[in-house]
């Protein structure tokens, strides 16, 4: 069993404490992740301008990618010293999808045999897709490229301008991705993140197949369909 740091301060309320740590970890995540998202492989973080100090990371717009993955891996272990728990966020999807059934249903939704193993409740890893939410935002802010966009480049550039027919493509995708997420019993984080880092067979069968999927579909789209 690994240490569980909040306990061993004797401090109540874990879910809390745990809750905490994880909105933490889902803002440092998201703020990583996003700045590098379109940074080219190979190049890294630039210097700060003459008279700058390190803030000058948190406004920069891509960040290299090697300094996210190396930042990623040390808030996994952070995430299990601190509070026992690996990072993954398809659960709390599921875990959302119960609470509106919930509040329409009532009590019957809490007595499906999904919902008996995974408790339409805010916990932990609620926590942490709320973080990424915030976090992917504040980093696209903070950095000058937030925008609202509904057909990105690439789509344009395939497709046209078509913001019905991308919004059912995101929508048919999103719907896949939470199923597959589910029927493997995690996502790229879970799997891909937790999974591979704990050297489970599970986890890196997963991964690899998130990346095939991935080709595959992108050829598909852009090479074949567009």
């Amino acid at each position: 069993m690994l240490v569980n740091i909040p306990q061993k301060l004797g401090l109540q309320k874990m879910w809390q404490c745990h809750a905490l740590l994880m909105l933490m970890c889902g803002l440092m995540l998201a703020a990583g992740g996003g700045a590098a998202s379109a940074q080219p492989i190979g190049s890294e973080m630039t210097q700060p301008p003459a008279g700058e100090d390190l803030t000058y990371i948190w406004t920069m717009p891509r960040w290299s990618p090697y300094a996210v993955g190396i930042g990623i891996g040390v808030l996994s272990w952070l995430a299990f010293l601190l509070s026992d728990h690996p990072l993954g966020v398809s659960t709390a999807y599921a875990r959302t999808s119960g609470m509106i059934e919930k509040a329409f249903c009532g009590k019957r939704a809490e007595e499906k045999a999904y919902y008996r193993e995974y408790a339409p409740t805010i916990d932990w890893g609620w926590m942490l897709m709320i973080g990424l939410l915030v976090g992917a935002f504040l980093s696209a802010w903070m950095s000058g490229v937030f925008r609202w966009e509904i057909t990105p480049p690439l789509w344009r550039q395939t497709f046209g301008d078509t913001p019905i027919a991308r919004i059912l493509v995101a929508l048919a995708g999103g719907f896949l991705l939470g199923l597959g997420a589910r029927w493997a019993g995690g996502c790229t984080s879970g799997h891909g993140i937790s999974g591979t880092l704990q050297l489970v067979v599970s986890g890196w069968v997963a991964f690899l197949c998130f990346f095939v999927g991935g080709v595959i579909t992108a050829m598909l789209t852009y090479h074949v369909i567009g």
